[in-house]
C-alpha cells in the first residue's frame, strides 16, 4: 500500500512542476543548501550516511568487500590529495577527464562531450560550490532519472590508492569536478561498481534528457555523415565505439592505436578541399587521452577510415529545454512512464500470443510530413526509444538489464480501450524495435506515412517484473497517449426483498440461520429440545418456525449460540425461555455463520478450486449486502448475496476455458469485463498482486473477494459522488472510515 501511496504522490508532484532541471527532485530527500548551512554553522565537514565511505559503496563482486582490487583502498577529501584543491579550473574541459580502475569509459566519453556544450554542463554541475569560503565537505550534481530531474548531495571523500584517486581524475592532478561527479552518478546507481560496463548513450540521457538513438556503421544509411552533421549542429552530443569479437578483444589495440571495446567522444564533422576534390572529416577523442589515432589526419580522422574502423555510432537529441539557441530546431516529446508486472501487465513479445495483449499500449498520431531536404523519402520522421528504469540498482542483488524492445502496428479504433488478443492475432506489425536487448534503453527512428500507430512496449519474455519510460521524439508535432481501458463498472440492481423470497429458498435460509441443535452435548440438547416444547407458551405466541425445521443433521452451530445456550442454565427457567426465544428470533446470517455456510457448499463441488472464504471475504460481502448496518445478513440480502455469487460462478467456469478449476490471470481480465467493469493497467496489477496464487492463477474464492471488494469500493464513491463529479472530499475521519471497509 505504501508504493501505490508513494506513486499516487510522485504523479502529483511532477504535475505540479517537481523534477524540472529548475525544479529538481531532491535525492533521498536530501537538502543541498539545508545541509551545507547546517555544517557551516557547527563547523564540520559533511559526511554522507545515504552513501557512506565504505567497502559497499564501492561494489559488489569485483570491487566487493573482500576483492583484492579494494584491498588497501583509502577514502580522502581533496584537501588530503593536494594542498590547493579546486572544483573546476579554467571551465570544464575534455582533459578534466582521465579513466581510472573503473570500466566506465561509456560514461566519460558522455562527460567529455557534455563539456563541449556549456548550457548542457550547466544543468549538470550547478554553479556556486567549490573549496573557497563556502566549503563544507559538500557537493551536489543534478541527473535526469527516467522522465525527472533528481538532485544528488554526495560528501567529497573520494577512493584512493597509493593516495592517487582510484577511479576519474583530470590531467591537472588539483581538479576535483569530474571525479566529484562520477561519484554522485555511482551514488545514484547503487555503487561504483554498478557504472562497470555501459553504452554511452545512457550517459548521454542522464546529462540532458534527451534520446539516444544507436546505428551500426556496417548498414549505417547512404546520408550518415549528413546525419552527424546536423546532429552536431543541434547541440547533440555524439559517441562511437569498436566491438569487440571476444574477451581478449576487450581493450586491445589495434595497429591505428584504437582501442577496441572502448567508448570515443565524436566531436566534430567538417568537409574540407584537399588536392581538388572534397573530403570528410571527423574529430573523435579518446577519454583515456594516452593512445591517439596514428592514421591520416593525425588527430582528425577521414570519413572514410571512420566508417571502416568504428562499429557504431550514438547520438543523443536534445529536448527542447535543453536547448537555448533559436537556431536549433526543436523536436516535439511525449512521454509516459509504465510498468511490466507479472500476470497481469507483462506479456512478453509476439513469441507469446496468448499474453502479448496484456502489455501496455500507447497510441501515436502523427499528421505532417517531414520538411527535410536530405531525404528524399516522404512521411514522418520519428524516434521511439524505451528505456528500463533503475537496473543498474539491482546489480546487487544479482540481477541485471532485462532483454525489451517494442513493436508498432497501424492502429483504426478506440484510443480508450485496451486492444485483446483477438486485435494481434488479425492484425500484422507494422514496424519493431531494431531488436530486442539487454541494453538500458532500444531506440528505433522511423518514417511512416501520417496516421495512428500503436505501440506495444515489452520484455522478450513474459512475467518479468520492471518499470519503463517510453518516449517519441518527432520533427513534427506529434500526439501520444496511453491507450488504456476506462475505469468504469456497470453495476446492476439484483437487490431481492424480503418479500420477493419464495418459499423453497425461505424454508432453506431458516436452516442456515436458525438450526442450532447440531453437535449440542446430550445434557444441553434435552434442555434446548425442553425450551422448545415450551417456546410457545410465551405471552401466547406461537412456536418459532426455527424449531420446526431443527435437525441433528444439520452441523451448524456458532459460539455465539454456544454461549446462549450456557446462558439458558444460568438463569431462571422463566426468563431462560424468554431468552431463548428472543435469541433465535433473529434470523439473521453473520460474517463468521457466511463462512461456514459457503465452505461447505464450494467443499461439494469439484469442477472448481478453492481454498475456502476467508473470515475477511465473508465480512467484505456482509458489509456490500447489509442495508441495516447490523453486520448481518437477514433473507432479502442473503437472497441477493446468493444470486450475485451463483453469477459468478458462472462467468468463473465460462472463463476457466482448460477446465482446470482455476482461472488464468489473462482471463482474469475478461471475466472482469463480463462481471461489468472496466479497469486500468494500474488497477489490475494491484488486483493480481493481491488475489491470485504464486502460479498466478485465481481460485473461485479469490475470484469473488474480489469482485465484491471492487463492487463496494465503487458503490461507496458513487454514493458519495452525488453529482457524478468524479471526484470526491473526504475529511481525515471518513477516510478512515472507509478504508476500514
Amino acid at each position: 500500500m505504501s508504493g501505490i501511496a508513494s506513486t499516487l504522490a510522485k504523479k502529483r508532484a511532477m504535475a505540479a512542476g517537481f523534477g524540472t532541471n529548475a525544479n529538481a527532485v531532491k535525492y533521498l530527500n536530501q537538502d543541498f543548501e539545508a545541509l551545507r548551512s547546517q555544517c557551516l554553522s557547527r563547523g564540520g565537514l559533511f559526511s554522507d550516511p545515504t552513501f557512506p565511505a565504505v567497502p559497499e559503496s564501492l561494489g559488489f563482486n569485483e570491487l566487493g568487500p573482500s576483492s583484492y582490487k579494494t584491498r588497501g583502498v583509502q577514502w580522502k577529501r581533496p584537501g588530503e590529495l593536494c594542498s590547493n584543491p579546486e572544483f573546476i579550473i579554467g571551465g570544464a574541459t575534455r582533459t578534466d577527464i582521465c579513466q581510472g580502475a573503473l570500466g566506465d569509459c561509456w560514461l566519460l566519453a558522455a562527460i567529455a562531450s557534455l563539456t563541449l556544450n556549456e548550457d548542457v554542463l550547466a544543468r549538470v554541475v550547478p554553479s556556486g560550490q567549490g573549496f573557497g569560503d563556502n566549503y563544507a565537505g559538500i557537493f551536489h550534481f543534478q541527473f535526469w532519472q527516467f522522465g525527472e530531474w533528481v538532485d544528488v548531495v554526495i560528501d567529497d571523500r573520494l577512493p584512493t590508492k597509493d593516495g592517487e584517486l582510484l577511479f576519474v581524475h583530470s590531467a591537472e592532478g588539483s581538479e576535483f569536478w569530474s571525479a566529484l561527479l562520477e561519484k554522485a552518478y555511482a551514488k545514484v546507481n547503487g555503487c561504483y561498481e554498478a557504472l562497470s560496463g555501459g553504452s554511452t548513450t545512457e550517459g548521454f540521457e542522464d546529462f540532458t534528457g534527451g534520446i539516444a538513438e544507436n546505428f551500426e556503421l556496417r548498414k549505417a544509411p547512404s546520408n550518415m555523415f549528413q546525419i552527424i552533421q546536423k546532429a552536431l549542429e543541434a547541440g547533440s552530443l555524439l559517441g562511437c565505439s569498436i566491438d569487440i569479437t571476444s574477451a581478449a578483444d576487450s581493450e586491445a589495440v589495434t595497429r591505428q592505436k584504437l582501442v577496441k571495446g572502448h567508448a570515443y567522444s565524436l566531436t566534430g564533422a567538417v568537409e574540407v578541399n584537399y588536392r581538388g576534390r572534397k573530403e570528410k572529416l571527423v574529430r573523435v577523442r579518446n577519454p583515456w587521452g594516452q593512445v591517439e589515432w596514428t592514421g591520416a589526419w593525425s588527430d582528425r580522422m577521414s570519413f572514410t577510415d571512420f566508417m571502416r574502423h568504428y562499429s557504431r555510432i550514438e547520438i543523443c537529441t536534445l529536448t527542447p529545454d535543453a536547448l537555448t539557441s533559436d537556431t536549433v530546431k526543436h523536436w516535439s516529446v511525449c512521454k509516459y512512464d509504465g510498468s511490466w508486472r507479472r500476470g497481469s501487465t507483462a506479456g512478453g513479445c509476439r513469441n507469446h500470443p496468448y499474453t502479448f495483449w496484456m502489455n501496455p499500449q500507447f497510441v501515436i498520431r502523427l499528421e505532417e510530413e517531414d520538411d527535410d531536404p536530405d531525404d528524399n523519402e516522404v512521411g514522418c520522421s520519428f524516434v521511439v526509444g524505451l528505456i528500463q528504469k533503475n537496473r543498474r540498482r539491482l546489480r546487487k542483488a544479482g540481477e541485471d538489464m532485462h532483454t525489451i524492445g517494442f513493436a508498432i502496428y497501424e492502429f483504426h479504433g478506440q484510443r480508450d480501450v485496451h486492444l485483446d488478443k483477438n486485435y494481434f492475432l488479425t492484425h500484422a506489425q507494422k514496424a519493431r524495435s531494431e531488436t530486442f536487448i539487454n541494453l538500458r534503453e532500444v531506440s528505433t527512428r522511423f518514417k511512416l506515412p501520417p496516421g495512428e500507430y500503436l505501440v506495444v512496449p515489452s520484455t522478450f519474455e513474459p512475467n518479468k517484473n520492471g518499470d519503463f519510460c517510453l518516449r517519441v521524439f518527432s520533427e513534427k508535432q506529434h500526439e501520444t497517449q496511453p491507450c488504456d481501458d476506462p475505469v468504469n463498472a456497470e453495476l446492476e440492481d439484483e437487490t431481492v426483498s424480503d418479500e420477493e423470497v419464495d418459499a423453497g429458498f425461505r424454508g432453506l435460509f431458516t436452516k442456515l440461520a436458525g438450526d442450532v441443535s447440531a453437535d449440542l452435548p446430550e445434557p444441553l440438547l434435552t434442555e434446548y429440545s425442553h425450551l422448545s416444547n415450551n417456546v410457545s407458551n410465551v405471552n401466547n405466541t406461537p412456536k418459532c418456525s426455527l424449531f420446526s425445521c431443527l435437525s441433528p443433521s444439520v452441523e451448524l452451530l456458532n459460539s455465539r449460540v454456544r454461549t446462549a445456550v450456557f446462558h439458558i442454565y444460568m438463569y431462571a427457567a422463566s426468563f431462560r425461555t424468554i431468552y431463548v426465544f428472543l435469541y433465535f428470533q433473529d434470523m439473521e446470517i453473520s460474517a463468521v455463520e457466511l463462512k461456514t455456510i459457503l465452505n461447505k457448499i464450494v467443499a461439494k463441488r469439484t469442477d472448481i478450486k478453492t481454498d475456502g472464504f476467508s473470515l475477511e471475504t465473508c465480512r467484505i460481502m456482509v458489509n456490500l449486502m447489509d442495508d441495516s448496518g447490523n453486520g448481518k445478513l437477514g433473507i432479502g440480502e442473503f437472497a441477493t448475496l446468493w444470486k450475485k455469487v451463483q453469477k459468478y460462478l458462472g462467468i468463473y467456469k465460462q472463463n476457466d476455458q482448460d477446465g482446470s478449476g482455476t482461472m488464468s490471470t489473462p482471463e482474469m481480465r475478461i471475466a472482469l469485463k463480463e462481471a461489468g467493469f472496466t479497469l486500468n493497467n494500474s488497477i489490475y496489477q494491484i488486483l493480481i498482486a493481491r488475489y491470485a496464487d504464486v502460479d498466478m492463477t485465481i481460485d473461485f474464492d479469490n475470484f469473488v473477494a474480489c469482485l465484491m471488494r471492487l463492487e463496494m469500493m465503487f458503490r461507496v464513491f458513487k454514493k458519495i459522488d452525488i453529482d457524478d463529479s468524479g471526484s470526491i472530499e473526504l475529511d481525515f475521519n471518513q477516510w478512515l472510515t472507509f478504508s476500514m471497509i
